[in-house]
């Protein structure tokens, strides 16, 4: 019982340490909030707290590099999809790994919720958000359509943060 007890211990270590904060930046510069990244039963769990955002509601993706140069954060690339497929979690010929569900802000500009991004993860694979030296976690200013190939008609790209190993 002592060894299990040793084991699930150093297992709840393990995990917290997995944490990864992320500083998201909008293109003048400016902190809109931080997201806080950790292992979920199936993908990655993203905490968001943001302020000084449009209201209404927002895609956010995972993309491929980790490189946030404003304006318009194009050098984050793509959304991250090591496996080649189509754009969004209602296309049949999809997702991208870094595709995720919606969020919305508040009348007041400020999110805080917690979206899951399936088809990532915080390990050592080629699904892994610190591929390649990292991928970035980008808002985008309209909603994702969850469906239309390659970006989910979801508008220009309105905030960026790296995903990096510390």
């Amino acid at each position: 019982m002592a060894i299990t007890v040793a084991l699930a211990f150093s297992l709840a270590i393990s995990a917290s340490a997995q944490t990864v904060k992320v500083q998201l930046n909008n293109a003048q510069g400016q902190s809109v909030g931080t997201a806080e990244l950790s292992p979920a039963a199936q993908g990655v769990n993203i905490k968001l707290n943001l302020m000084n955002l449009p209201a209404g509601e927002h895609a956010i993706h995972v993309h491929a590099a980790a490189k946030c140069e404003g304006p318009g954060f194009t050098t984050a690339g793509g959304h991250f999809n090591p496996d080649m497929k189509h754009h969004g979690l209602q296309n049949p010929d999809g997702p991208h790994a870094g595709d995720m569900p919606n969020f919305t802000v508040a009348a007041d500009g400020t999110a805080k919720a917690t979206v899951v991004a399936p088809g990532v993860t915080m390990g050592d694979d080629a699904h892994s958000i610190f591929s390649n030296g990292g991928t970035a976690l980008v808002i985008h200013e309209k909603a994702d359509d969850m469906k239309s190939d390659p970006a989910g008609n979801a508008g220009a790209r309105i905030a960026c943060g790296t995903i990096t190993k510390m």
